[in-house]
């Protein structure tokens, strides 16, 4: 039976508002429930900026833009389509983070997410079910809400960030939203001042951690696998101590990817080969400092790693390439608790005379003599002008990537890193950076922004419904972006700008839907042509 009158105003898979003709609101029973004037798409998407421009906030802006998202998701994404580069910082990070951290306050509506309890597993295929309703999905973008962004454990309110990064697929890979499902796991929280709010929407109890954790995992898993048969399944922002427990448990079995872990690691590989091609430098000839080495700084690490090794470099001569800093400084072989995913880059003391005295970046920076230093510490300030001035003195074109977001928790500011090392530093930051002036040349710095690579990434694996998620399509992914650096301004960005995500979206999407037809994880036989055909457009 199709949906008449409010149902269909209701429904934001099929609302077009103002703009349904006569003849469509005589057969859907509309008539006399909108004002007469029939608009156009265009029109709705003029008037929909004016009101957007009249917001004084950030978070205002975004609240109303989710009040469009809830009616009419077609308006939502022309209007965003037609101003990426504004909305991006406003629609995701940094300001979806004021809105995570008030969730339960300013709820208004479910965003058609499924909300999954660790306390009640029975009726997670329904759940599934109810939250799909008649549409057919393809991607889920899943999180437990514990490694939100920079900013920790927000357990049920992290439910935004699956939504949140669900509206990027759609925007700059053109993912159709009737086809995608964000999906949250409530298994609690250790954010006391979430369990003391009488207003939180989430379960009020301590995380549940172990077996009893991973079964649920599983067993949502599972049952997504046999309801949405097609699903490409999008890992976002699980805790330290379990993404990567759960992407290597499933990413040979299914479909899958985690972007805080691959992602990450993607868009800094990327920003990185766009360094070295400005440069004019070798990826073999670099030595590679982590700051931070969480589940982000480790999967990057990996990932740099890995493209090393594809590049000629023996493994045992690329490990010696690369340094783990964490809050106790260098990561040496002996430090207590490392992570499996730090072990195998973790140092011995004996390379070192002064061992013991690197505790901190500074004395780490001293000893190495890195070219590339890329942060994820959510510690802010922490590239210091000594720290930098002492990388740069020893590479001629140091790579700087301060990467941790929000901007409060940057490791640096992008126009310091120019200033200190007078133009010479390569940087990219984890949140958009004004360009910076200096001698006279104009220095564009390129975000290092998930947005440019996951999207692109999804599409080519979904357009030929690729069986897996190879480390192939992923490197495919990274060359792909890297190579569109414009190596001929002076002061040019080491990544592509976000005002162009379509487009480049485009070119990762078929780099991937190639390599996976390469390496016979598709039956599909015209990458191109299963791109496009997938794509979707934001039209009545």
């Amino acid at each position: 039976m199709t949906d008449k009158g409010f149902n269909v105003l209701n429904n934001p898979f099929l609302n077009k508002g103002t703009a349904f003709s006569e003849n469509e609101r005589k057969e859907l029973s509309l008539e006399g429930l909108l004002p007469p004037q029939v608009q156009t798409l265009d029109q709705q998407v003029e008037q929909a900026y004016a009101q957007f421009q009249m917001r004084s906030s950030d978070l205002a802006k975004r609240i109303y833009l989710m009040d469009i998202f809830n009616e009419n998701r077609v308006l939502f994404f022309k209007l965003f389509s037609e101003h990426v580069n504004e909305f991006m910082p406003i629609v995701y990070d940094p300001t979806i983070s004021d809105t995570i951290e008030n969730y339960s306050r300013l709820f208004v509506d479910p965003q058609n997410a499924a909300y999954l309890s660790i306390n009640n597993q029975d009726n997670i295929e329904q759940v599934l079910k109810n939250a799909a309703g008649n549409r057919e999905i393809k991607l889920v973008v899943v999180t437990d809400g514990e490694g939100i962004l920079g900013i920790g454990d927000w357990g049920l309110q992290g439910v935004d960030i699956s939504v949140g990064k669900l509206m990027v697929y759609t925007a700059a890979a053109g993912i159709d939203p009737k086809s995608v499902l964000p999906v949250i796991l409530d298994v609690g929280t250790n954010n006391q001042k979430l369990l003391d709010d009488d207003l939180y929407l989430g379960n009020r109890q301590k995380r549940v951690a172990g077996d009893e954790y991973y079964q649920f995992v599983d067993k949502f898993v599972n049952t997504a696998e046999n309801v949405f048969p097609n699903m490409y399944l999008h890992f976002e922002d699980f805790g330290r101590d379990n993404a990567a427990i759960i992407l290597d448990k499933y990413k040979d079995k299914i479909l899958t990817f985690n972007d805080d872990i691959q992602g990450t690691g993607i868009i800094t590989l990327a920003g990185i080969l766009g360094s070295l091609n400005i440069s004019k430098q070798k990826l073999t000839d670099q030595v590679y400092l982590s700051f931070g080495a969480g589940t982000a700084g480790a999967g990057i690490l990996k990932r740099i790693f890995d493209a090393m090794v594809e590049a000629g470099l023996p493994e045992v001569e690329a490990r010696k390439r690369f340094y783990m800093v964490d809050k106790q400084g260098l990561l040496f072989k002996d430090t207590e608790g490392l992570t499996p995913e730090q072990k195998p880059f973790a140092r011995d003391r004996f390379e070192f005379d002064n061992a013991d005295e690197l505790t901190n970046l500074e004395a780490v920076v001293k000893a190495v003599h890195p070219t590339i230093m890329v942060g994820t510490s959510t510690q802010p300030g922490s590239f210091t002008k000594k720290v930098v001035q002492e990388m740069a003195s020893h590479t001629d074109r140091p790579i700087i990537f301060p990467l941790s977001n929000p901007t409060k928790l940057a490791e640096a500011k992008a126009e310091d890193l120019i200033n200190w090392t007078n133009g010479k530093a390569l940087v990219a930051t984890g949140v958009p950076a004004d360009p910076v002036e200096l001698n006279g040349v104009t220095y564009n710095i390129g975000q290092a922004n998930n947005a440019l690579v996951y999207p692109g990434l999804g599409l080519g694996a979904l357009a030929v419904n690729a069986k897996l998620l190879s480390d192939g399509m992923i490197n495919r992914a990274a060359h792909s972006l890297g190579g569109i650096v414009d190596t001929t301004k002076p002061g040019a960005a080491v990544l592509p700008p976000v005002t162009k995500l379509d487009q480049f979206s485009l070119t990762v999407a078929n780099g991937v839907a190639q390599q996976a037809i390469d390496e016979k994880l598709s039956d599909s036989t015209d990458a191109k042509a299963a791109v496009e055909n997938l794509k979707w457009e934001p039209k009545y």
